[in-house]
């Protein structure tokens, strides 16, 4: 009986130390100590990143959702102690929000469409019709990329000055429709770039069937350029909706034709105008009124309303942008 143990315990030790000393086996082993360190470093890092990105986003709405007299509660550091959608209320209020984001909406959204039509014009003029000094006009395009628009902004406005195109949203309309919209420097050098490389034959078999430049640019060239609309497309939007220096410098923004960017401006400089007017004073107590944390997380929640939408539309267009980023090649 005791023989039979031994040989036992020396039948497994020897497999033992065949496991440990086999180089094969030690390579297999190696690869996944490997794998599973790789994955736990992206893991890490990705959480971490995660967090650092998210934790501002996550902290608004927070402070978003507690109430006013908990404002200066050193018991309340994340979870609020009274839920509440006051907050959120007056930041409405303030903004005009429902007002306001309607014309941001038209606004970006017209700016957006001209900007398409007016750059993949450019673009595709600057990568297939070429003529003397094209490439003199297209340097010339991409420097107003490096160019700051403060440099143009005195001559700008006494231009649409003189058309009586301020306080006026067609001022805006105009830029973009012209091909002076924002960065619509970057957008031509997308539409140039992902023109050229599509392949001449299909603009070839079009001008043998006998259709025009404008017809081979409408109907062959611009439907398989749908990477780079929606490319465009977005950040136009985007930059459009978080625009304050064009439509302050064009006064666009009225009393009749408030936009988010302005109405946010104008709350974080004078709120307690804007809370007085807005009959937002009367929510709340005065010891709240008189808290300028409070005034500040006031200009927090009116950020957060701002992107809201934002943030929305983009979980709809994030599989099409993601596409669309890989398409046109752009980094960074």
């Amino acid at each position: 009986m005791k023989t039979k143990i031994l040989n036992y315990f020396k039948s497994e030790y020897k497999k033992i130390v065949y496991y440990f000393s086999d180089p094969r086996v030690n390579m297999r082993r190696n690869r996944k100590l490997q794998a599973f360190a790789m994955a736990s470093m992206r893991t890490i890092l990705l959480v971490g990143l995660c967090f650092v990105i998210l934790f501002p986003t996550i902290q608004q709405v927070l402070q978003a959702l507690r109430a006013p007299q908990d404002v200066n509660n050193p018991a309340v550091i994340w979870i609020p102690e009274t839920w509440s959608l006051m907050n959120i209320k007056i930041a409405a209020m303030v903004l005009d929000y429902k007002n306001a984001l309607f014309n941001t909406m038209k606004l970006s959204f017209i700016s957006m469409f001209l900007q398409i039509v007016s750059t993949a014009l450019a673009g595709y003029a600057f990568s297939r019709l070429k003529f003397k000094g094209s490439n003199i006009l297209f340097v010339m395009v991409v420097l107003t990329i490096i160019v700051p628009p403060q440099a143009l902004s005195l001559a700008q406005y006494f231009y649409f000055r003189d058309l009586g195109l301020l306080n006026k949203e067609g001022s805006i309309y105009l830029m973009s429709g012209l091909g002076m919209g924002i960065r619509s420097g970057i957008f031509i050098y997308i539409f140039r770039s992902f023109f050229r490389g599509l392949p001449k034959e299909l603009e070839e078999s079009a001008i043998v069937d006998g259709a025009s430049v404008f017809r081979t640019f409408w109907s062959i060239m611009l439907p398989n350029a749908r990477g780079a609309i929606v490319t465009v497309g977005l950040f136009a939007f985007v930059w459009q909706w978080n625009d304050a220096y064009y439509v302050k410098i064009f006064e666009v923004s009225t009393a009749e034709f408030p936009l988010l960017t302005m109405r946010l401006l104008n709350a974080a400089e004078g709120m307690y105008a804007s809370l007085f007017y807005t009959g937002a004073l009367n929510l709340i107590g005065q010891d709240v009124w008189a808290n300028p944390v409070f005034l500040a997380l006031i200009s927090n929640v009116s950020a957060l309303l701002m992107m809201l939408p934002l943030l929305i539309m983009y979980l709809f267009v994030q599989k099409s942008f993601v596409e669309s980023i890989e398409r046109t090649g752009i980094v960074g």
